[in-house]
Protein backbone atom coordinates (compact mmCIF):
# COMPACT_ATOMS: atom_id res chain seq x y z
CA UNK A 1 0.00 0.00 0.00
CA UNK A 2 0.97 3.67 -0.20
CA UNK A 3 2.14 5.55 2.89
CA UNK A 4 3.84 8.83 3.69
CA UNK A 5 6.67 8.91 6.23
CA UNK A 6 7.75 12.10 7.97
CA UNK A 7 11.00 11.79 9.94
CA UNK A 8 13.87 9.81 8.46
CA UNK A 9 16.18 9.40 11.42
CA UNK A 10 17.67 6.15 12.65
CA UNK A 11 14.33 4.33 12.84
CA UNK A 12 12.23 6.18 10.26
CA UNK A 13 14.67 5.61 7.40
CA UNK A 14 14.97 1.91 8.15
CA UNK A 15 11.19 1.58 8.35
CA UNK A 16 10.88 3.11 4.89
CA UNK A 17 13.55 0.77 3.63
CA UNK A 18 11.77 -2.30 5.08
CA UNK A 19 8.44 -1.21 3.58
CA UNK A 20 9.95 -0.52 0.17
CA UNK A 21 11.68 -3.88 0.16
CA UNK A 22 8.30 -5.56 0.73
CA UNK A 23 6.66 -3.74 -2.18
CA UNK A 24 4.91 -0.85 -0.43
CA UNK A 25 5.10 2.63 -1.95
CA UNK A 26 6.62 5.20 0.40
CA UNK A 27 6.63 8.94 0.02
CA UNK A 28 9.21 10.35 2.43
CA UNK A 29 10.04 13.73 3.91
CA UNK A 30 12.58 15.01 6.41
CA UNK A 31 13.70 18.54 7.18
CA UNK A 32 17.25 17.36 6.35
CA UNK A 33 17.40 17.01 2.57
CA UNK A 34 20.24 14.49 2.73
CA UNK A 35 18.00 12.08 4.66
CA UNK A 36 15.40 12.29 1.89
CA UNK A 37 18.05 11.58 -0.73
CA UNK A 38 19.23 8.56 1.25
CA UNK A 39 15.82 6.84 1.25
CA UNK A 40 15.18 7.84 -2.36
CA UNK A 41 18.29 5.84 -3.24
CA UNK A 42 16.50 2.62 -2.33
CA UNK A 43 13.21 3.39 -4.05
CA UNK A 44 11.19 5.78 -1.92
CA UNK A 45 9.69 8.88 -3.48
CA UNK A 46 11.26 11.92 -1.88
CA UNK A 47 9.29 15.05 -1.00
CA UNK A 48 10.77 18.49 -0.48
CA UNK A 49 7.94 19.70 1.77
CA UNK A 50 5.13 18.32 3.90
CA UNK A 51 2.63 19.71 1.38
CA UNK A 52 4.39 17.89 -1.46
CA UNK A 53 4.25 14.64 0.50
CA UNK A 54 0.50 14.92 1.12
CA UNK A 55 -0.18 15.86 -2.50
CA UNK A 56 1.63 12.71 -3.68
CA UNK A 57 -0.64 10.42 -1.65
CA UNK A 58 -3.94 9.03 -2.91
CA UNK A 59 -6.95 9.24 -0.55
CA UNK A 60 -7.51 7.94 2.00
CA UNK A 61 -4.03 9.15 2.83
CA UNK A 62 -1.91 7.46 5.49
CA UNK A 63 0.86 9.57 7.01
CA UNK A 64 3.24 8.17 9.62
CA UNK A 65 5.11 10.69 11.80
CA UNK A 66 8.41 9.40 13.19
CA UNK A 67 9.82 12.43 15.02
CA UNK A 68 10.74 13.33 18.64
CA UNK A 69 7.73 13.73 20.93
CA UNK A 70 8.49 17.42 21.46
CA UNK A 71 7.85 18.31 17.81
CA UNK A 72 4.85 16.06 17.02
CA UNK A 73 2.31 18.83 17.60
CA UNK A 74 4.14 21.22 15.29
CA UNK A 75 4.19 18.58 12.52
CA UNK A 76 0.49 17.89 13.03
CA UNK A 77 -0.17 21.63 12.77
CA UNK A 78 1.43 21.55 9.31
CA UNK A 79 -0.52 18.47 8.25
CA UNK A 80 -3.97 19.29 9.57
CA UNK A 81 -5.01 21.79 6.86
CA UNK A 82 -3.67 19.45 4.18
CA UNK A 83 -5.46 16.28 5.23
CA UNK A 84 -9.11 15.40 4.59
CA UNK A 85 -11.85 13.34 6.21
CA UNK A 86 -10.97 9.65 6.16
CA UNK A 87 -7.20 10.19 6.18
CA UNK A 88 -5.13 8.46 8.85
CA UNK A 89 -2.38 10.13 10.86
CA UNK A 90 0.02 7.93 12.82
CA UNK A 91 2.46 8.94 15.54
CA UNK A 92 5.07 6.21 15.87
CA UNK A 93 7.38 8.02 18.31
CA UNK A 94 7.35 8.02 22.10
CA UNK A 95 4.59 10.53 22.83
CA UNK A 96 2.79 10.68 26.15
CA UNK A 97 -0.46 8.76 25.76
CA UNK A 98 -2.38 11.70 27.24
CA UNK A 99 -1.25 13.79 24.28
CA UNK A 100 -2.62 11.10 21.97
CA UNK A 101 -6.06 11.35 23.55
CA UNK A 102 -6.01 15.12 23.11
CA UNK A 103 -4.79 14.96 19.52
CA UNK A 104 -7.43 12.41 18.51
CA UNK A 105 -10.15 14.62 19.96
CA UNK A 106 -8.77 17.68 18.14
CA UNK A 107 -8.59 15.86 14.79
CA UNK A 108 -11.95 14.09 15.03
CA UNK A 109 -14.12 17.06 13.92
CA UNK A 110 -12.18 17.11 10.62
CA UNK A 111 -12.70 13.36 10.19
CA UNK A 112 -8.97 12.69 10.45
CA UNK A 113 -8.31 9.35 12.14
CA UNK A 114 -5.39 9.24 14.57
CA UNK A 115 -3.38 6.18 15.58
CA UNK A 116 -0.69 6.05 18.24
CA UNK A 117 1.82 3.30 17.54
CA UNK A 118 4.48 2.49 20.11
CA UNK A 119 7.40 1.22 18.04
CA UNK A 120 10.20 -0.90 19.48
CA UNK A 121 13.12 -2.29 17.54
CA UNK A 122 15.65 0.50 17.33
CA UNK A 123 18.41 0.37 14.76
CA UNK A 124 18.01 -3.41 14.43
CA UNK A 125 14.45 -3.12 13.17
CA UNK A 126 15.22 -3.16 9.45
CA UNK A 127 16.47 -6.74 9.58
CA UNK A 128 14.64 -8.09 12.63
CA UNK A 129 11.38 -6.16 12.45
CA UNK A 130 9.59 -3.85 14.87
CA UNK A 131 7.28 -4.66 17.75
CA UNK A 132 4.23 -2.43 17.26
CA UNK A 133 1.72 -1.47 19.97
CA UNK A 134 -1.27 0.27 18.39
CA UNK A 135 -4.01 2.51 19.77
CA UNK A 136 -6.98 3.97 17.90
CA UNK A 137 -10.14 3.12 16.02
CA UNK A 138 -10.47 -0.37 14.54
CA UNK A 139 -11.32 0.77 11.02
CA UNK A 140 -8.15 2.87 10.81
CA UNK A 141 -6.07 -0.01 12.16
CA UNK A 142 -7.56 -2.35 9.56
CA UNK A 143 -6.70 0.09 6.76
CA UNK A 144 -3.05 0.28 7.80
CA UNK A 145 -2.66 -3.37 8.85
CA UNK A 146 -0.63 -4.38 5.76
CA UNK A 147 2.00 -1.82 6.81
CA UNK A 148 1.98 -2.98 10.43
CA UNK A 149 2.35 -6.58 9.31
CA UNK A 150 5.31 -5.79 7.05
CA UNK A 151 7.12 -3.79 9.72
CA UNK A 152 6.58 -6.50 12.35
CA UNK A 153 9.10 -9.31 12.93
CA UNK A 154 6.65 -11.71 11.29
CA UNK A 155 6.82 -9.64 8.13
CA UNK A 156 3.30 -10.54 6.98
CA UNK A 157 -0.31 -10.63 8.10
CA UNK A 158 -1.61 -13.77 9.82
CA UNK A 159 -3.04 -16.14 7.20
CA UNK A 160 -6.65 -15.76 8.35
CA UNK A 161 -6.45 -11.97 8.48
CA UNK A 162 -4.91 -11.86 5.01
CA UNK A 163 -7.68 -14.01 3.58
CA UNK A 164 -5.37 -16.81 2.53
CA UNK A 165 -6.98 -19.65 0.60
CA UNK A 166 -8.28 -22.33 2.89
CA UNK A 167 -7.49 -20.36 6.00
CA UNK A 168 -10.00 -20.64 8.78
CA UNK A 169 -11.28 -17.26 9.99
CA UNK A 170 -10.48 -16.38 13.61
CA UNK A 171 -13.30 -17.34 15.94
CA UNK A 172 -13.37 -13.96 17.62
CA UNK A 173 -11.55 -10.65 17.97
CA UNK A 174 -9.37 -12.02 20.75
CA UNK A 175 -8.15 -14.85 18.54
CA UNK A 176 -7.37 -12.38 15.75
CA UNK A 177 -5.46 -10.18 18.19
CA UNK A 178 -3.40 -13.09 19.41
CA UNK A 179 -2.61 -14.13 15.86
CA UNK A 180 -1.35 -10.64 15.10
CA UNK A 181 0.53 -10.46 18.41
CA UNK A 182 2.36 -13.67 17.48
CA UNK A 183 3.60 -11.84 14.38
CA UNK A 184 4.72 -8.81 16.42
CA UNK A 185 1.94 -6.20 16.25
CA UNK A 186 -1.17 -5.65 18.36
CA UNK A 187 -4.17 -3.33 18.41
CA UNK A 188 -4.05 -2.68 22.14
CA UNK A 189 -7.22 -0.58 22.45
CA UNK A 190 -8.64 2.90 21.86
CA UNK A 191 -6.60 6.03 21.31
CA UNK A 192 -3.66 6.29 23.68
CA UNK A 193 -3.53 2.56 24.43
CA UNK A 194 -0.61 1.94 22.09
CA UNK A 195 1.63 4.52 23.68
CA UNK A 196 0.43 3.55 27.16
CA UNK A 197 1.61 -0.02 26.54
CA UNK A 198 4.86 1.25 24.98
CA UNK A 199 5.36 3.56 27.98
CA UNK A 200 5.25 0.62 30.38
CA UNK A 201 7.39 -1.41 27.96
CA UNK A 202 10.09 1.26 28.24
CA UNK A 203 9.69 1.43 32.02
CA UNK A 204 10.38 -2.31 32.12
CA UNK A 205 13.33 -1.74 29.81
CA UNK A 206 14.79 0.68 32.39
CA UNK A 207 14.48 -1.98 35.07
CA UNK A 208 16.03 -4.74 32.96
CA UNK A 209 18.93 -2.53 31.98
CA UNK A 210 19.50 -1.52 35.60
CA UNK A 211 19.48 -5.16 36.74
CA UNK A 212 22.14 -6.14 34.21
CA UNK A 213 24.22 -3.06 35.05
CA UNK A 214 24.06 -3.58 38.81
CA UNK A 215 24.76 -7.32 38.65
CA UNK A 216 27.73 -6.89 36.32
CA UNK A 217 29.03 -4.10 38.55
CA UNK A 218 29.10 -6.54 41.47
CA UNK A 219 31.12 -8.95 39.34
CA UNK A 220 33.46 -6.14 38.26
CA UNK A 221 34.27 -5.44 41.92
CA UNK A 222 34.67 -9.07 42.97
CA UNK A 223 38.42 -8.42 43.31
CA UNK A 224 37.98 -6.01 46.23
CA UNK A 225 39.86 -8.38 48.53
CA UNK A 226 43.03 -8.03 46.46
CA UNK A 227 43.36 -4.35 47.31
CA UNK A 228 44.95 -3.42 50.61
CA UNK A 229 42.55 -1.08 52.41
CA UNK A 230 43.65 1.45 54.98
CA UNK A 231 41.89 0.94 58.29
CA UNK A 232 40.14 4.08 59.45
CA UNK A 233 36.95 5.23 61.15
CA UNK A 234 35.37 6.48 57.94
CA UNK A 235 35.03 3.25 55.97
CA UNK A 236 33.42 -0.05 56.87
CA UNK A 237 36.13 -2.71 56.42
CA UNK A 238 35.79 -5.70 54.11
CA UNK A 239 35.07 -8.38 56.69
CA UNK A 240 36.80 -11.23 54.87
CA UNK A 241 38.96 -10.21 51.89
CA UNK A 242 39.65 -13.81 50.88
CA UNK A 243 36.06 -14.15 49.69
CA UNK A 244 36.52 -11.38 47.13
CA UNK A 245 39.62 -12.20 45.13
CA UNK A 246 38.14 -12.97 41.72
CA UNK A 247 39.44 -11.12 38.68
CA UNK A 248 36.61 -11.93 36.32
CA UNK A 249 36.37 -11.49 32.57
CA UNK A 250 33.08 -9.58 32.42
CA UNK A 251 32.94 -9.62 28.62
CA UNK A 252 33.27 -13.41 28.59
CA UNK A 253 30.65 -13.77 31.32
CA UNK A 254 28.09 -11.76 29.36
CA UNK A 255 28.91 -13.88 26.32
CA UNK A 256 28.40 -17.20 28.10
CA UNK A 257 25.10 -15.95 29.56
CA UNK A 258 23.86 -15.47 25.99
CA UNK A 259 23.90 -19.23 25.41
CA UNK A 260 21.25 -21.20 27.27
CA UNK A 261 20.96 -18.90 30.28
CA UNK A 262 17.51 -18.00 31.61
CA UNK A 263 18.50 -14.32 31.53
CA UNK A 264 19.56 -14.19 27.88
CA UNK A 265 17.90 -11.36 25.94
CA UNK A 266 18.49 -8.81 23.22
CA UNK A 267 19.67 -6.36 25.86
CA UNK A 268 22.24 -8.91 27.01
CA UNK A 269 23.33 -9.38 23.38
CA UNK A 270 23.98 -5.66 23.11
CA UNK A 271 25.79 -5.62 26.45
CA UNK A 272 28.06 -8.48 25.42
CA UNK A 273 28.82 -6.77 22.11
CA UNK A 274 29.74 -3.51 23.85
CA UNK A 275 32.01 -5.24 26.35
CA UNK A 276 33.58 -7.34 23.60
CA UNK A 277 34.66 -4.14 21.82
CA UNK A 278 35.66 -2.18 24.92
CA UNK A 279 35.85 -4.18 28.17
CA UNK A 280 36.52 -1.02 30.23
CA UNK A 281 33.76 0.93 28.45
CA UNK A 282 36.21 3.79 28.17
CA UNK A 283 34.14 5.47 25.47
CA UNK A 284 31.27 6.11 27.88
CA UNK A 285 30.95 8.70 30.63
CA UNK A 286 28.03 6.97 32.34
CA UNK A 287 25.54 9.83 32.04
CA UNK A 288 22.30 7.96 31.29
CA UNK A 289 19.43 9.89 29.72
CA UNK A 290 15.72 9.20 30.06
CA UNK A 291 13.30 10.16 27.30
CA UNK A 292 10.23 10.35 29.53
CA UNK A 293 8.56 6.95 29.37
CA UNK A 294 10.07 5.75 32.65
CA UNK A 295 8.80 8.86 34.43
CA UNK A 296 5.33 8.46 32.95
CA UNK A 297 5.24 4.79 33.94
CA UNK A 298 6.06 5.60 37.56
CA UNK A 299 3.50 8.44 37.53
CA UNK A 300 0.84 6.05 36.24
CA UNK A 301 1.72 3.50 38.92
CA UNK A 302 1.32 6.16 41.59
CA UNK A 303 -1.98 7.40 40.18
CA UNK A 304 -3.57 3.94 39.99
CA UNK A 305 -1.97 2.88 43.27
CA UNK A 306 0.20 -0.07 42.26
CA UNK A 307 3.78 -0.69 43.48
CA UNK A 308 6.62 -0.27 40.97
CA UNK A 309 9.73 -0.50 43.14
CA UNK A 310 12.17 -1.70 40.50
CA UNK A 311 10.99 0.69 37.80
CA UNK A 312 11.15 3.65 40.19
CA UNK A 313 14.64 2.74 41.40
CA UNK A 314 15.88 2.33 37.83
CA UNK A 315 14.54 5.76 36.93
CA UNK A 316 16.16 7.41 39.96
CA UNK A 317 19.51 5.77 39.17
CA UNK A 318 19.41 7.51 35.78
CA UNK A 319 18.86 10.84 37.50
CA UNK A 320 21.83 10.14 39.76
CA UNK A 321 24.05 9.23 36.80
CA UNK A 322 23.64 12.77 35.51
CA UNK A 323 24.89 14.35 38.73
CA UNK A 324 21.45 15.18 40.09
CA UNK A 325 22.33 13.63 43.45
CA UNK A 326 25.48 15.71 43.91
CA UNK A 327 23.93 18.34 46.20
CA UNK A 328 22.21 15.70 48.31
CA UNK A 329 25.48 13.82 48.69
CA UNK A 330 27.25 17.01 49.76
CA UNK A 331 24.57 17.50 52.40
CA UNK A 332 25.18 13.98 53.70
CA UNK A 333 28.88 14.73 54.02
CA UNK A 334 28.12 18.02 55.77
CA UNK A 335 25.85 16.29 58.29
CA UNK A 336 28.42 13.56 59.01
CA UNK A 337 31.06 16.20 59.59
CA UNK A 338 28.71 18.10 61.87
CA UNK A 339 27.63 15.25 64.16
CA UNK A 340 30.75 13.09 64.14
CA UNK A 341 33.63 15.13 62.78
CA UNK A 342 33.83 12.76 59.80
CA UNK A 343 35.86 14.20 56.95
CA UNK A 344 35.29 13.09 53.37
CA UNK A 345 37.69 10.52 51.97
CA UNK A 346 39.16 10.99 48.52
CA UNK A 347 37.87 8.23 46.24
CA UNK A 348 40.44 5.77 45.07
Amino acid sequence: MQIGMIGLGRMGANMVRRLQQAGHECVAYDRVAANVSAVAAFGARGAATVAELVKALAPPRVVWIMVPAAVVDSVIAQLRPLLRSGDVLIDGGNSNYRDDIRRAEELKPAGIRYLDVGTSGGVLGFEQGYCLMIGGESDAVALVEPVFATLSPGGKMPAAAAGAAGAEAPRDARAASRAAAAMGYLHCGPCGAGHFVKMVHNGIEYGLMAAYAEGLNVLAHADAGLTAATADAETAPLSNPRFYQYQLDIAAITEVWRHGSIIESRLLDLTAAALGKDPALAAFAGHVSDSGEGRWTVEAAIEVGVPAYVLGAALYSRFESRGRAEFANKLLSAMRLGFGGHHEKTPG
